[in-house]
């Protein structure tokens, strides 16, 4: 089946008040909006539009539990693995990583022991899955911090801020102690740790930080636009030892477990395992649990996460190192095998969607959750077409 699926953005507050609604040609909700999930997940299952054609079943996580076998297919899959988003930052989300699957089962069953509701504000974990996730952008202002940089590169950053604050007449020394803790790889993890724990001085040093970033570079922009949205903040110094990158559109970054990072502004096809656990580091009043965090992160210094993908005649298929999800782009006449349920979403354009039992027409904001049973997907038309897909059992 040809299923139509649609659902209300979330209105989280660093959502942007148009970009979801322009780029999908709805109607805007009034507040913000910031991620639109297509998906089965409990936090926003998606809402069918046609129940009578799944039994009357409202959204696609009821109607999947109740025939798992039609939705997901005579397999082993017995829930939808990956979500779906449209996200739209308008501010700078908070900085966070997500767990491995053993780190996962682990914390949720911690969490229950300790009597934590699934709900609670305090919670980190809220499910025993993993969350690797990819961002496409949409255009060429997306905007995120990623992972680790060098200590080198740190330094230099921080010799710069040091030059700053020279001409300004600040005293040095504030900078230069952090200067002179930051040895080698192995003195990220204790750096950090002391930055989010809000040791002794981090409330000086992120003032002088602030006060001193200016537009001069990638690193020091992010500075002064943190300082903005979240002034005292440690997570505006920590975003110094993290990569700023500026996507163009069409690039993708890959963020596996363990990967900090924070989306800071620009819209973009988010697709992730299909898990809402979420240990934030800064840029957010919401919980920050510094042990667990600790416990997740990876400290190791690597380059920008960039994701390449195969390419063949109108496809683009980015396929990260995780069964769960893989993303395919089609831009024109194509054929996609999902080898399993896929989510199809147009952004752009006009498309006849064929598959072996059913044919529909798509265009600009509708979504469609195609059951396995269609096999290859044929897409006839021109515009631009995301299909999300397992990689679970090819």
């Amino acid at each position: 089946m040809f299923v139509g699926i649609t659902n209300t953005p979330r209105d989280y507050a660093w959502g942007s008040a148009s970009a979801i609604s322009t780029l999908l040609k709805t109607a805007p909700t009034g507040r913000p909006e910031a991620e639109l999930w297509l998906g089965a997940h409990a936090g926003s299952p998606s809402k069918i539009l046609d129940p009578t054609q799944v039994g009357g079943y409202l959204d696609l996580a009821a109607w999947i539990a109740a025939d798992p076998e039609t939705a997901l297919g005579d397999s082993h899959l017995t829930r939808l693995p990956f979500l779906l988003k449209v996200l739209a930052a308008a501010s700078p989300l908070s900085l966070q990583a997500h767990p491995t699957v053993a780190q996962a089962v682990a914390g949720f069953a911690r969490e229950n022991a300790l009597g934590i509701p699934l709900d609670a504000s305090n919670r980190n974990y809220r499910d025993e899955n993993h969350k690797p996730e990819l961002i496409y952008a949409l255009s060429d202002d997306f905007r995120a911090l990623c992972g680790f940089r060098s200590v080198a590169d740190i330094v230099i950053t921080l010799g710069q801020l040091d030059e700053l604050g020279a001409a300004a007449g600040s005293q040095r020394g504030t900078i230069r102690r952090l200067v002179d803790q930051l040895g080698s790889p192995e003195s990220l993890r204790p750096v950090f740790e002391w930055l989010i724990s809000r040791g002794d001085g981090v409330t000086e040093l992120v003032a002088l930080v602030s006060e001193l970033a200016n537009e001069s570079t990638p690193e020091l922009a992010t500075v002064a636009s943190l300082a903005r949205f979240y002034p005292g903040d440690p997570g505006i110094v920590i975003s110094l030892m993290l990569n700023t990158v500026a996507l163009r559109a069409g690039e993708v970054l890959y963020l596996p477990a363990g990967n900090i990072h924070a989306y800071l502004s620009g819209v973009g096809i988010e697709l992730m395992a299909a898990s809402d656990n979420v240990l934030r580091g800064g840029l957010t009043p919401k919980h920050v649990d510094v042990p667990d965090l600790l416990d997740v992160l990876d400290f190791s210094p690597l380059p920008v996460p960039f994701l390449r993908p195969e390419v063949s005649a109108n496809v683009e298929a980015f396929q990260p190192a995780v069964p769960d999800f893989a993303l395919v782009v089609v831009n024109g006449d194509a054929i996609v095998d999902p080898h399993g349920p896929a989510i199809v979403l147009c952004t752009d354009g006009q498309f006849v969607v064929r598959g072996g039992q059913s044919t529909a027409q798509i265009g600009q904001g509708q979504t469609l959750f195609v059951t396995p049973s269609e096999g290859a997907i044929t897409f006839i038309g021109s515009g631009r077409v995301f299909v999300a897909v397992t990689q679970i059992g090819r």
